[in-house]
């Protein structure tokens, strides 16, 4: 009985062990970058414990959210000076979209009051000001296809340069999803793996894209077409420079299938494309 108590034990705390090392840890320099020679235990404290540490605990509360609490904590105190800024900024990072943040925002006014809120607004107008014309393409790109764009990707912001939007078509015999990139938007690297059968196939919805296969050229997707990518097999794909783009994403069935999300797709890898 003992043996198997400590055997417990001891695979709980490998499980945690192993959540812990699988958390996507913040990287902060900004203490030390600024404070570094003046006050080195601040900084460290900043950028160590703030940072590497609570911000990191994403197995216990995502990103996104963490955003939230800090900015309606900020705005509650009236703190609406550069440190505003920067959560608000990184809240944009975390999927918070232009239209959510004038939501939160209004609805934080009721309780921490209008003035308050008013100059919240005067900074959050800046850190989503690229979205107003966003939007407008956004519902135009919309009117081209029968499929909806969906809801920001938040689960998946981490794996993407730029934003998407996911739709889930059908869950039913095939996972079939909607995903729709904003231009210049792209994932990771990244492999869909699995023993036997598995991988994933794409079709081209609206818009302008492209897929790649690691070693190999990239492939251009317009509407119609049809990429077929085998299991196993490190790839990428996403919006041309100059577009909108959409494809629909089916998941083909297999044995012990996973998704390893790998490095992100460089600005000089992407820029060669045309």
């Amino acid at each position: 009985m003992k043996n198997k108590i400590i055997f417990a034990l001891v695979a709980l705390w490998v499980l945690n062990s192993t959540v812990i090392m699988a958390q996507e840890k913040v990287k902060q320099t900004a203490g030390r970058d600024q404070l570094g020679e003046f006050a080195p235990k601040f900084a460290e404290l900043n950028d160590d414990v703030l940072f590497g540490e609570v911000w990191s605990r994403t197995d216990r509360l995502g990103l996104r959210d963490r955003s939230l609490v800090t900015i309606t904590s900020l705005i509650s105190q009236g703190i609406t000076d550069s440190s505003l800024t920067y959560h608000l900024q990184t809240a944009k990072q975390n999927g918070i979209t232009r239209t959510e943040i004038a939501e939160i925002i209004t609805h934080i006014s009721f309780y921490a009051g209008w003035p308050k809120a008013w100059a919240a607004f005067r900074l959050a107008k800046e850190v989503w000001a690229d979205e107003t014309t966003g939007n407008d393409a956004k519902a135009a790109f919309q009117r081209e296809m029968i499929f909806p764009i969906g809801e920001p990707n938040t689960a998946y912001a981490r794996y993407f340069i730029g934003n998407s939007y996911l739709a889930p078509i059908s869950r039913e015999q095939v996972s079939v999803s909607n995903v729709t990139f904003e231009p210049r938007c792209r994932n990771n690297w990244h492999i869909h793996h699995a023993t036997q059968g598995g991988g994933q196939m794409l079709i081209g919805v609206a818009g302008r894209g492209w897929y790649q296969e690691e070693g190999k050229p990239a492939v251009e997707i317009l509407p119609g077409t049809v990429i077929h990518i085998p299991a196993n097999v490190k790839h990428w794909h996403g919006a041309a420079a100059d577009s909108w783009f959409a494809h629909l994403a089916f998941e083909v069935p297999g044995e012990n299938t996973s998704n390893e999300w790998l490095e992100p797709v460089t600005d000089e890898e992407y820029n060669k494309l045309k």
